[in-house]
Protein backbone atom coordinates (compact mmCIF):
# COMPACT_ATOMS: atom_id res chain seq x y z
CA UNK A 1 0.00 0.00 0.00
CA UNK A 2 1.61 3.43 -1.06
CA UNK A 3 1.05 5.42 1.62
CA UNK A 4 -0.29 9.29 0.31
CA UNK A 5 1.98 11.15 3.12
CA UNK A 6 -0.09 14.91 2.64
CA UNK A 7 -3.29 13.09 3.61
CA UNK A 8 -2.04 11.60 6.88
CA UNK A 9 -0.05 14.71 8.11
CA UNK A 10 -3.49 16.12 7.48
CA UNK A 11 -4.70 13.88 9.01
CA UNK A 12 -3.20 13.80 12.00
CA UNK A 13 -3.03 17.59 12.42
CA UNK A 14 -6.67 17.61 12.18
CA UNK A 15 -7.08 15.04 15.13
CA UNK A 16 -4.12 16.87 17.26
CA UNK A 17 -6.19 20.42 16.52
CA UNK A 18 -9.95 18.31 17.47
CA UNK A 19 -8.28 16.86 20.90
CA UNK A 20 -7.59 20.36 22.06
CA UNK A 21 -10.57 22.24 20.42
CA UNK A 22 -12.85 19.48 21.56
CA UNK A 23 -11.99 16.83 23.65
CA UNK A 24 -9.54 19.11 26.23
CA UNK A 25 -12.95 21.43 26.97
CA UNK A 26 -15.08 18.93 27.54
CA UNK A 27 -12.82 16.43 29.99
CA UNK A 28 -14.48 17.84 33.32
CA UNK A 29 -18.17 17.22 31.46
CA UNK A 30 -17.41 13.74 30.99
CA UNK A 31 -16.19 13.18 34.67
CA UNK A 32 -19.25 14.26 36.02
CA UNK A 33 -21.17 12.45 33.88
CA UNK A 34 -19.43 9.14 33.11
CA UNK A 35 -20.38 9.31 29.38
CA UNK A 36 -19.09 10.87 26.17
CA UNK A 37 -21.71 13.66 25.36
CA UNK A 38 -23.94 12.10 21.98
CA UNK A 39 -22.81 15.34 20.19
CA UNK A 40 -19.02 14.70 20.12
CA UNK A 41 -19.76 10.54 19.64
CA UNK A 42 -21.55 12.02 16.58
CA UNK A 43 -18.64 13.85 15.53
CA UNK A 44 -15.89 12.02 16.12
CA UNK A 45 -18.10 9.00 14.02
CA UNK A 46 -17.96 11.96 10.97
CA UNK A 47 -14.67 12.70 10.86
CA UNK A 48 -14.17 8.97 10.68
CA UNK A 49 -12.32 7.81 13.75
CA UNK A 50 -14.38 4.75 14.38
CA UNK A 51 -13.36 3.57 11.08
CA UNK A 52 -9.10 3.94 10.95
CA UNK A 53 -8.05 -0.18 10.87
CA UNK A 54 -11.19 -1.20 8.81
CA UNK A 55 -10.21 -1.72 5.20
CA UNK A 56 -11.54 0.86 2.74
CA UNK A 57 -13.71 -1.98 0.96
CA UNK A 58 -15.52 -1.80 3.86
CA UNK A 59 -15.93 2.22 4.54
CA UNK A 60 -13.21 2.35 6.91
CA UNK A 61 -9.84 4.15 6.03
CA UNK A 62 -7.69 1.11 5.93
CA UNK A 63 -4.67 2.91 7.95
CA UNK A 64 -1.76 0.46 8.23
CA UNK A 65 -0.41 -0.76 11.58
CA UNK A 66 1.72 2.47 11.97
CA UNK A 67 -0.75 4.62 10.53
CA UNK A 68 -3.20 3.61 13.50
CA UNK A 69 -0.65 4.08 16.16
CA UNK A 70 0.44 7.74 15.15
CA UNK A 71 -3.17 7.99 14.66
CA UNK A 72 -3.71 6.61 18.25
CA UNK A 73 -0.50 8.92 19.79
CA UNK A 74 -2.62 11.95 18.85
CA UNK A 75 -5.91 10.79 19.63
CA UNK A 76 -5.02 9.85 23.22
CA UNK A 77 -4.11 13.22 24.46
CA UNK A 78 -7.14 13.54 26.28
CA UNK A 79 -9.00 11.59 28.67
CA UNK A 80 -9.27 8.20 28.18
CA UNK A 81 -12.53 7.68 27.83
CA UNK A 82 -12.84 9.90 24.31
CA UNK A 83 -10.21 7.37 22.62
CA UNK A 84 -12.24 4.27 24.41
CA UNK A 85 -15.39 5.13 22.64
CA UNK A 86 -14.13 4.85 19.25
CA UNK A 87 -11.20 2.15 20.37
CA UNK A 88 -12.63 -0.94 20.11
CA UNK A 89 -14.57 0.08 16.57
CA UNK A 90 -10.78 0.19 15.50
CA UNK A 91 -9.50 -2.12 17.74
CA UNK A 92 -10.22 -5.30 19.13
CA UNK A 93 -13.98 -4.85 18.27
CA UNK A 94 -13.59 -5.13 14.66
CA UNK A 95 -9.60 -6.90 14.49
CA UNK A 96 -10.93 -10.29 14.44
CA UNK A 97 -13.50 -9.57 11.59
CA UNK A 98 -11.34 -7.72 9.60
CA UNK A 99 -8.46 -10.99 10.20
CA UNK A 100 -10.79 -14.07 10.01
CA UNK A 101 -14.29 -12.75 8.90
CA UNK A 102 -16.33 -14.44 6.02
CA UNK A 103 -16.77 -12.31 3.16
CA UNK A 104 -20.53 -11.88 4.17
CA UNK A 105 -19.73 -11.78 7.83
CA UNK A 106 -17.20 -8.47 6.59
CA UNK A 107 -19.87 -7.34 4.43
CA UNK A 108 -22.49 -6.77 7.27
CA UNK A 109 -21.04 -5.44 10.03
CA UNK A 110 -17.59 -3.59 8.78
CA UNK A 111 -18.96 -0.97 7.59
CA UNK A 112 -21.88 -0.05 10.18
CA UNK A 113 -18.70 -0.06 12.42
CA UNK A 114 -16.47 1.98 10.55
CA UNK A 115 -19.33 4.64 10.57
CA UNK A 116 -19.99 4.55 14.37
CA UNK A 117 -23.51 2.93 13.95
CA UNK A 118 -23.11 0.02 15.99
CA UNK A 119 -20.27 -0.64 18.86
CA UNK A 120 -18.02 -3.63 18.72
CA UNK A 121 -16.97 -5.22 21.71
CA UNK A 122 -14.42 -8.18 22.56
CA UNK A 123 -15.65 -10.79 24.61
CA UNK A 124 -12.97 -12.93 25.79
CA UNK A 125 -12.14 -12.43 29.51
CA UNK A 126 -14.23 -14.52 32.03
CA UNK A 127 -13.96 -14.41 36.01
CA UNK A 128 -11.13 -17.45 36.09
CA UNK A 129 -9.70 -16.61 32.89
CA UNK A 130 -8.06 -13.60 32.40
CA UNK A 131 -4.49 -13.67 32.07
CA UNK A 132 -5.10 -17.54 30.99
CA UNK A 133 -7.59 -16.96 28.55
CA UNK A 134 -7.26 -20.06 26.91
CA UNK A 135 -8.99 -21.70 30.35
CA UNK A 136 -12.22 -20.22 29.61
CA UNK A 137 -15.30 -21.93 30.15
CA UNK A 138 -17.99 -20.32 28.04
CA UNK A 139 -19.60 -22.87 25.70
CA UNK A 140 -21.18 -23.53 22.68
CA UNK A 141 -23.50 -26.34 22.06
CA UNK A 142 -23.76 -27.39 18.43
CA UNK A 143 -27.78 -27.75 17.87
CA UNK A 144 -28.87 -28.34 14.54
CA UNK A 145 -27.90 -25.22 12.25
CA UNK A 146 -27.29 -23.47 15.37
CA UNK A 147 -25.03 -23.29 18.60
CA UNK A 148 -26.45 -22.16 22.06
CA UNK A 149 -24.20 -20.19 24.38
CA UNK A 150 -23.80 -20.23 28.25
CA UNK A 151 -21.37 -17.97 30.04
CA UNK A 152 -20.21 -14.81 32.06
CA UNK A 153 -18.00 -12.02 30.54
CA UNK A 154 -16.48 -9.55 33.19
CA UNK A 155 -13.98 -6.44 32.42
CA UNK A 156 -15.42 -6.35 28.58
CA UNK A 157 -14.60 -2.22 27.44
CA UNK A 158 -17.77 -0.79 26.00
CA UNK A 159 -20.12 -3.87 26.66
CA UNK A 160 -23.29 -1.99 28.14
CA UNK A 161 -23.56 0.27 25.13
CA UNK A 162 -21.93 -2.18 22.82
CA UNK A 163 -24.20 -3.53 19.60
CA UNK A 164 -21.90 -6.60 18.62
CA UNK A 165 -19.76 -8.93 20.52
CA UNK A 166 -17.31 -11.07 19.50
CA UNK A 167 -17.32 -14.22 22.10
CA UNK A 168 -15.33 -16.89 22.64
CA UNK A 169 -16.60 -20.15 23.33
CA UNK A 170 -15.85 -23.84 23.62
CA UNK A 171 -17.40 -25.73 20.75
CA UNK A 172 -15.54 -28.52 22.10
CA UNK A 173 -16.10 -29.09 25.22
CA UNK A 174 -13.72 -32.37 25.44
CA UNK A 175 -11.01 -30.00 25.05
CA UNK A 176 -8.41 -28.68 27.23
CA UNK A 177 -6.22 -24.92 26.29
CA UNK A 178 -7.06 -23.68 23.29
CA UNK A 179 -8.07 -26.50 21.67
CA UNK A 180 -11.25 -26.27 20.53
CA UNK A 181 -11.95 -22.16 21.18
CA UNK A 182 -14.31 -20.64 18.38
CA UNK A 183 -15.38 -17.00 18.21
CA UNK A 184 -18.74 -16.08 17.62
CA UNK A 185 -20.46 -12.63 15.88
CA UNK A 186 -23.48 -11.86 18.59
CA UNK A 187 -25.35 -8.72 18.63
CA UNK A 188 -27.23 -7.24 21.17
CA UNK A 189 -30.85 -8.11 21.40
CA UNK A 190 -30.19 -11.64 20.79
CA UNK A 191 -32.28 -13.71 23.57
CA UNK A 192 -30.60 -14.52 26.53
CA UNK A 193 -28.21 -12.15 25.80
CA UNK A 194 -27.39 -9.01 28.18
CA UNK A 195 -24.92 -6.82 30.37
CA UNK A 196 -24.25 -5.21 33.38
CA UNK A 197 -24.71 -2.03 34.22
CA UNK A 198 -21.29 -0.04 34.00
CA UNK A 199 -18.38 -0.72 36.82
CA UNK A 200 -17.59 1.86 39.21
CA UNK A 201 -13.77 2.10 38.79
CA UNK A 202 -11.01 3.83 40.20
CA UNK A 203 -10.53 6.41 37.08
CA UNK A 204 -11.29 6.10 33.57
CA UNK A 205 -14.94 7.89 34.06
CA UNK A 206 -16.84 7.72 30.82
CA UNK A 207 -15.52 4.68 29.25
CA UNK A 208 -18.13 1.85 30.33
CA UNK A 209 -16.76 -1.58 31.22
CA UNK A 210 -18.85 -3.84 32.22
CA UNK A 211 -20.52 -8.19 31.80
CA UNK A 212 -22.02 -9.73 29.12
CA UNK A 213 -24.09 -12.81 29.83
CA UNK A 214 -24.91 -15.59 28.20
CA UNK A 215 -28.41 -17.73 28.88
CA UNK A 216 -29.06 -20.18 26.36
CA UNK A 217 -28.38 -17.55 23.36
CA UNK A 218 -29.01 -19.41 19.85
CA UNK A 219 -27.10 -18.15 16.98
CA UNK A 220 -27.03 -19.38 13.22
CA UNK A 221 -23.58 -21.15 12.63
CA UNK A 222 -22.80 -18.49 10.16
CA UNK A 223 -22.08 -16.30 13.32
CA UNK A 224 -18.88 -18.39 13.72
CA UNK A 225 -16.11 -16.43 12.69
CA UNK A 226 -14.51 -17.55 9.02
CA UNK A 227 -16.88 -20.23 9.55
CA UNK A 228 -14.54 -22.54 11.21
CA UNK A 229 -14.84 -24.28 14.42
CA UNK A 230 -11.37 -24.54 16.46
CA UNK A 231 -10.00 -21.35 15.20
CA UNK A 232 -10.98 -18.82 18.02
CA UNK A 233 -7.89 -18.74 20.14
CA UNK A 234 -5.78 -18.27 16.77
CA UNK A 235 -8.09 -15.29 16.15
CA UNK A 236 -8.02 -14.03 19.93
CA UNK A 237 -4.09 -14.07 19.03
CA UNK A 238 -4.03 -12.33 15.85
CA UNK A 239 -6.25 -9.29 17.17
CA UNK A 240 -4.32 -8.90 20.67
CA UNK A 241 -0.84 -9.20 19.03
CA UNK A 242 -1.88 -5.58 16.86
CA UNK A 243 -4.16 -4.68 19.50
CA UNK A 244 -0.86 -4.91 21.62
CA UNK A 245 0.61 -2.62 19.87
CA UNK A 246 -2.02 -0.28 19.40
CA UNK A 247 -2.58 -0.55 23.18
CA UNK A 248 1.15 0.99 23.79
CA UNK A 249 0.65 4.03 21.58
CA UNK A 250 -2.25 4.43 23.47
CA UNK A 251 -0.45 4.70 26.48
CA UNK A 252 1.94 6.94 24.69
CA UNK A 253 -0.67 9.79 24.23
CA UNK A 254 -1.82 10.21 27.64
CA UNK A 255 2.14 10.15 28.77
CA UNK A 256 2.61 13.10 26.51
CA UNK A 257 -0.31 15.16 27.57
CA UNK A 258 0.43 14.37 31.76
CA UNK A 259 4.45 15.50 30.39
CA UNK A 260 2.60 18.84 28.65
CA UNK A 261 0.77 19.61 31.69
CA UNK A 262 3.85 19.49 34.27
CA UNK A 263 5.76 21.79 31.54
CA UNK A 264 3.28 24.04 32.00
CA UNK A 265 3.01 24.08 35.64
CA UNK A 266 7.04 24.03 36.01
CA UNK A 267 7.42 27.08 34.01
CA UNK A 268 4.67 29.06 35.70
CA UNK A 269 5.07 27.79 39.10
CA UNK A 270 7.64 29.79 41.40
CA UNK A 271 9.86 29.06 44.52
CA UNK A 272 12.02 31.32 45.96
CA UNK A 273 11.34 33.91 43.05
CA UNK A 274 12.03 31.49 40.14
CA UNK A 275 10.64 28.88 38.07
CA UNK A 276 10.43 25.52 39.50
CA UNK A 277 11.34 23.96 36.01
CA UNK A 278 15.14 25.90 37.22
CA UNK A 279 15.44 23.63 40.08
CA UNK A 280 17.50 21.08 38.96
CA UNK A 281 15.43 17.98 40.67
CA UNK A 282 12.30 19.26 38.89
CA UNK A 283 14.41 19.22 35.41
CA UNK A 284 15.25 15.86 35.98
CA UNK A 285 11.93 14.30 36.27
CA UNK A 286 10.65 15.77 33.61
CA UNK A 287 13.91 14.39 31.28
CA UNK A 288 12.92 11.21 32.22
CA UNK A 289 9.21 11.66 31.19
CA UNK A 290 10.80 13.28 27.91
CA UNK A 291 13.12 10.24 27.84
CA UNK A 292 10.51 7.59 28.28
CA UNK A 293 8.09 8.65 25.79
CA UNK A 294 10.59 8.79 22.85
CA UNK A 295 11.59 5.08 23.53
CA UNK A 296 8.06 4.34 23.66
CA UNK A 297 7.36 5.63 20.55
CA UNK A 298 10.77 4.91 18.83
CA UNK A 299 9.92 1.34 19.83
CA UNK A 300 6.32 1.28 18.69
CA UNK A 301 7.13 2.92 15.34
CA UNK A 302 9.71 0.05 14.98
CA UNK A 303 7.44 -2.90 15.74
CA UNK A 304 4.50 -1.28 13.95
CA UNK A 305 6.26 -1.33 10.75
CA UNK A 306 7.70 -5.04 11.49
CA UNK A 307 4.01 -5.87 11.60
CA UNK A 308 3.24 -4.25 8.21
CA UNK A 309 6.10 -6.25 6.66
CA UNK A 310 4.07 -9.17 7.52
CA UNK A 311 7.28 -10.53 10.27
CA UNK A 312 6.12 -12.02 13.25
CA UNK A 313 5.78 -9.67 16.52
CA UNK A 314 4.62 -11.81 18.95
CA UNK A 315 7.68 -10.62 21.58
CA UNK A 316 7.68 -6.94 20.01
CA UNK A 317 4.22 -6.62 20.43
CA UNK A 318 4.71 -7.84 24.19
CA UNK A 319 7.57 -5.76 24.64
CA UNK A 320 5.67 -2.02 23.66
CA UNK A 321 2.68 -3.17 26.05
CA UNK A 322 4.97 -3.72 29.09
CA UNK A 323 6.89 -0.97 28.17
CA UNK A 324 4.39 1.92 27.54
CA UNK A 325 2.26 0.83 29.93
CA UNK A 326 4.93 0.53 32.60
CA UNK A 327 6.31 4.08 31.58
CA UNK A 328 3.37 5.44 31.58
CA UNK A 329 2.70 4.78 35.06
CA UNK A 330 6.32 6.63 35.81
CA UNK A 331 5.60 9.42 33.81
CA UNK A 332 2.39 9.95 35.69
CA UNK A 333 3.69 9.47 39.12
CA UNK A 334 6.92 12.19 38.69
CA UNK A 335 4.15 14.17 36.65
CA UNK A 336 2.22 14.46 40.33
CA UNK A 337 5.49 14.93 41.55
CA UNK A 338 6.04 17.95 39.83
CA UNK A 339 3.10 19.71 40.74
CA UNK A 340 3.61 18.74 44.70
CA UNK A 341 0.26 19.08 46.75
CA UNK A 342 -1.67 20.57 43.89
CA UNK A 343 -1.08 17.53 42.13
CA UNK A 344 -3.46 15.49 44.63
CA UNK A 345 -6.25 17.84 44.59
CA UNK A 346 -8.95 16.85 42.18
CA UNK A 347 -10.43 20.71 41.86
CA UNK A 348 -6.69 22.17 41.69
CA UNK A 349 -5.74 20.36 38.44
CA UNK A 350 -6.42 17.98 36.11
CA UNK A 351 -3.29 16.00 36.50
CA UNK A 352 -5.39 13.58 39.57
CA UNK A 353 -7.49 12.29 37.01
CA UNK A 354 -5.02 11.00 34.53
CA UNK A 355 -2.98 9.44 37.34
CA UNK A 356 -5.91 7.59 38.44
CA UNK A 357 -7.26 6.92 34.87
CA UNK A 358 -3.36 5.64 33.22
CA UNK A 359 -3.68 2.89 35.96
CA UNK A 360 -5.29 0.39 34.52
CA UNK A 361 -2.75 0.39 31.44
CA UNK A 362 -1.38 -1.99 33.31
CA UNK A 363 -3.55 -4.51 33.90
CA UNK A 364 -5.53 -5.06 30.79
CA UNK A 365 -4.38 -6.83 27.21
CA UNK A 366 -2.49 -8.92 29.56
CA UNK A 367 -1.09 -7.66 32.83
CA UNK A 368 2.59 -6.32 32.80
CA UNK A 369 3.85 -9.69 34.89
CA UNK A 370 1.79 -11.69 32.23
CA UNK A 371 3.75 -9.64 29.41
CA UNK A 372 7.54 -10.43 31.09
CA UNK A 373 6.42 -14.20 31.72
CA UNK A 374 5.42 -13.94 27.78
CA UNK A 375 8.51 -12.06 26.47
CA UNK A 376 10.88 -14.76 28.10
CA UNK A 377 8.75 -17.31 26.36
CA UNK A 378 8.91 -15.86 22.65
CA UNK A 379 12.76 -15.07 23.79
CA UNK A 380 13.49 -18.99 24.17
CA UNK A 381 11.54 -20.21 21.47
CA UNK A 382 13.05 -17.61 18.82
CA UNK A 383 16.42 -18.73 20.80
CA UNK A 384 15.85 -22.52 19.83
CA UNK A 385 14.16 -22.19 16.01
CA UNK A 386 16.53 -19.89 14.80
Amino acid sequence: MIRDQNRLDALLGDVHDWVRAVAHPAEDRVAETDEVPAEIVADMAARGFFGWSIPQAYGGAGFTTEELVLGAMELSQCAVAFRARVGTNTGIGSEALVADGTEAQKADYLPRLARGEITGSFALTEPDAGSDASSLTTSARRDGDDYILNGRKCYITNAPIAGLFTVFARTDPDSKGARGVSAFLVERGEPGLSTSAPYTMMGQRGSPVGEVLLEDVRVPASAVIGGLEGQGFRTAMKVLNKQRVHLAALCTGPAIRMLDLAMDHAETRRQSGQAIIDFQLVAALLADCQTEIEAARALILQTARARDDGKDIALEASICKYFASEACGRIADRCVQVFGGAGYVANASTIERYYRDVRLFRLYEGTSQIHQLNIVKQMRKRRHTA
